[in-house]
């Protein structure tokens, strides 16, 4: 368990002192399932685990260029996901699957069928998922066109409701948007299950903080790019709610990379941490960006 804070200017010296504690202490720790499938005869595959790492990471910032800059996702995919999960449409599968950085074979092993077990729009937008994904069929699902899905006693919200909520309710502490649904619990039919479990947002004194909880995180493939779009919604449900962004605190479980990801690490790690001058960032980045506060 340990706590690292930093913010945009100094995001990647983090990721530094983060690929040092993979190589030196990380726990090996045999993979039984790998994207919902049995790989326990496979003792090769091997990830090496921190756990329950949580990290604050200072947005403060309305600029999308600034997170670029500071984050450096894979880009223009990062964005063009969040742009889905953001759409207000239950996509699955979401267009920018095709062009995911690490793509094989087009994600047809982690699909059943045409769709995936699941997509972050489906969950931000849930009450009509699954009409665009029975089959193919938009009326394989006999749902409620106008209400959407039930839950045990109520309707299902989505990501728009969170944001009237936060409307209303400006200090509410009831802002909470799941991606970690009940179908997922026990994953009884052997589907794939999200990583991520949902994100609280919480205002006081006119900024906004996002808590980002994930049950799972691959350092090399994920790490970086659910950091983005997690400031992106953050600075989505600001701008729909007037308020500043704040601090993301990420939560989580199995922090992660496989065996074979450990040369790599050590191939782009130096012998000291690189030395950032403050002055000429900041300096750049008001030359950049003149949003930012």
């Amino acid at each position: 368990m340990f706590h690292r804070e930093t913010d945009l200017m100094y995001f990647r010296s983090m990721k530094v002192s983060l690929d040092k504690l993979f190589i030196n202490t990380a726990e090996p720790i045999p993979v039984e399932q790998w994207h919902a499938q049995d790989v326990t005869d496979n003792p090769d595959l091997v990830s090496h685990e921190l756990r329950y790492v949580t990290l604050s990471i200072d947005i403060s910032t309305n600029s999308i260029q600034r997170l670029i800059s500071g984050l450096q996702p894979n880009m223009p995919w990062a964005e063009d996901q969040f742009q889905e999960r953001v759409s207000g449409e239950p996509l699955n599968p979401p267009p920018s699957e095709a062009w995911w950085p690490y793509a094989q074979q087009g994600n047809a092993a982690h699909k059943e069928g045409e769709v995936f077990s699941h997509s972050y729009p489906e969950r931000y937008w849930p009450k009509h998922a699954g009409t665009l994904g029975c089959g193919g069929d938009p009326g394989g699902c006999e749902i409620d066109r106008e209400d959407g899905h039930f839950g045990i006693r109520y309707n299902y919200g989505d990501l728009y409701d969170v944001v009237e909520l936060i409307r209303k309710y400006p200090l509410t502490r009831q802002a909470y948007l799941p991606v970690f649904f009940p179908e997922d619990t026990g994953a009884k039919e052997g589907q794939r299950i999200p990583c991520s479990l949902g994100y609280h947002f919480l205002q006081r004194h006119g900024i906004m903080d996002v808590t980002y909880l994930i049950r799972s995180c691959d350092y090399m493939r994920h790490f970086t790019d659910d950091v983005y779009m997690t400031a992106r919604l953050l600075q989505w449900v600001c701008e729909k709610t007037n308020f500043k962004p704040g601090y993301l605190y990420m939560h989580i479980g199995s922090f992660h990379v496989f065996r074979g990801d450990i040369p790599v690490l050590k191939a782009r790690v130096p012998e000291s941490p690189p030395r950032i001058d403050a002055v000429a960032e900041v300096r750049k980045m008001n030359l950049e960006d003149q949003s930012w506060y």
